[in-house]
């Protein structure tokens, strides 16, 4: 157990404690907790990298954190009725999409495409429609359908940069898109 990963074991941890703040109303405090899995994601990342701890258990558990995290967000907006079933249902559509795509797609031993700046963009801006929703801003609504139709623009790019990656011949390894 190196620093990143505690730091990823803690996220999950932030989950029941974020449910139970969120349950209690509080919705400033549930949106610090938030906060705080979003820099614990940076933190670990950043560590992870800089000194050389990446593991492969980290590679599986740092997403799956994230994914939790952002699903129970989604879900308690949803079933408090902050955001709309349509709203909630075209985020886990498409990431479900992206998930199940990747899963797929590595199985069949294709090349998979990293994380790229427009998928960084496009958790970064969901954060902050997020944070809107949190606020109650009257423009919330209309800046998540924003951001979720900026998503699937994401997603249609990773698709090509996917298909781009596959083309390529046996035994090259190309690397498309910048990091």
């Amino acid at each position: 157990m190196n620093l990143p990963n505690f730091l990823t074991s803690l996220r999950f941890a932030m989950i029941p404690v974020y449910v139970a703040i969120f349950a209690q109303g509080h919705m400033i405090y549930a949106f610090l907790v938030v906060v705080a899995a979003g820099l614990t994601d940076i933190l670990d990342g950043y560590i992870a990298r800089r000194t050389g701890q990446v593991t492969t258990v980290g590679q599986m558990l740092d997403p799956l954190a994230d994914k939790l995290m952002f699903i129970t967000v989604i879900l308690s907006l949803l079933l408090a009725g902050h955001i709309s079933w349509v709203a909630a249902a075209a985020i886990f559509l498409r990431d479900l999409g992206m998930i199940a795509g990747g899963m797929i797609f590595h199985f069949k031993g294709k090349k998979t495409v990293p994380a790229n700046w427009m998928g960084k963009l496009t958790t970064v801006l969901f954060y902050v429609g997020i944070m809107f929703v949190f606020l109650e801003a009257p423009f919330a609504a209309n800046y998540l359908w924003a951001v979720i139709a900026f998503s699937f623009l994401t997603a249609i790019v990773y698709i090509i940069l996917f298909q781009a990656l596959n083309k390529s011949g046996p035994g090259q390894n190309k690397t498309i898109g910048p990091e």
